[in-house]
């Protein structure tokens, strides 16, 4: 009796983690799709490749493991890019300028601040404009895998990470080694593109399509925001708008009431999902014994109905 009553409850773990795992997938579907917007989207990327292997065969990914990989190579790199970047600003304006004595160039640190925003701003207008132009035509053969489910580390489409990487390590170094305004703006394009690229990791792939976590930049209200309208152009309801990143929600407002409708609805159920799924994870942490589980089972239900409600108000 004993170990009936003992099977009977792992069932009811397993059931009540599957009700979890439920709720995930229906929370995070794409909304219907439609014919609003400028440009024919590739309505059969998320249809599944006949050509790939079904995955029955193939081992289990370890994603818990692979976020742990993201994470701590994310940060690394991070460290390493902003101190390499603060060491080269340093040299390259107090270093110069003692050698020929006159201290820093007022106009050659102006230049370096202007073109350090006006290379991430200009990166995100160049990578809307290669989404919309060449990822999705052109170069679709490498941008179709970041569409489709991921079955492994990595996707084709991490080869657009680091396609900026030379331009900006060549404006960098020109900008290092030589004097003047011009040089200095070099320096701070360069600066600029891998600042932008440091945020895109953080947003794109850690925050939006979660390869790893990333802290308190998941609260941020205009994130959210980023991440929905990223959302938004996977669900591919309004062809693929938007096409940017940072500012993908004006790209959206662009497109009138209906679409800041739908940003809104799926900011508010992406937080109810994160918060029920982070009381559940709570909870089975904390559950000591059996009868802790099946409390939880009807919490679990409890949750996923107001998380319905808040999602599809009438």
């Amino acid at each position: 009796e004993a170990t009936l009553t003992s099977r009977k409850n792992k069932a009811a773990s397993k059931k009540s983690k599957r009700r979890v795992t439920t709720l995930v997938v229906n929370r995070l579907k794409p909304p219907a799709s439609s014919s609003k917007g400028g440009r024919k989207f590739n309505k059969d990327a998320y249809r599944p490749n006949p050509s790939s292997d079904s995955g029955k065969n193939k081992p289990a990914r370890n994603t818990r493991q692979e976020k742990d990989s993201y994470q701590v190579a994310a940060f690394l790199s991070t460290l390493g890019l902003v101190s390499a970047a603060t060491l080269a600003t340093y040299f390259r304006f107090e270093m110069h300028a003692a050698t020929e004595g006159t201290g820093v160039a007022a106009e050659e640190l102006l230049a370096s601040l202007m073109l350090t925003a006006g290379g991430a701003v200009g990166m995100e207008m160049w990578a809307r404009w290669a989404h919309r132009e060449l990822w999705h035509d052109a170069w679709w053969n490498y941008h179709e895998s970041h569409h489709r489910p991921r079955e492994g580390m990595f996707e084709a489409n991490d080869i657009f990470a680091v396609i900026n990487a030379p331009v900006a390590m060549a404006l960098t170094a020109y900008g290092f080694w030589h004097e003047g305004i011009f040089a200095g703006a070099c320096f701070g394009a360069g600066l600029g593109i891998t600042l932008f690229g440091i945020g895109y990791m953080f947003v794109h792939d850690g925050l939006v399509h979660r390869r790893f976590p990333v802290g308190p930049i998941a609260d941020v209200p205009y994130m959210k925001r980023v991440a929905a309208a990223h959302t938004l152009h996977h669900a591919e309801k309004y062809n693929g708008v938007p096409w940017g990143l940072f500012l993908g929600p004006q790209e959206l407002e662009e497109l009138g009431p209906e679409a800041m409708e739908d940003l809104d609805k799926l900011v508010t159920s992406r937080d109810k999902f994160l918060a029920l799924k982070s009381q559940v994870q709570q909870a089975e942490a904390s559950a000591k014994s059996q009868t802790d589980i099946q409390r939880l089972v009807q919490e679990a239900a409890v949750a996923e109905k107001k998380a319905k409600d808040a999602a599809n108000p009438k």
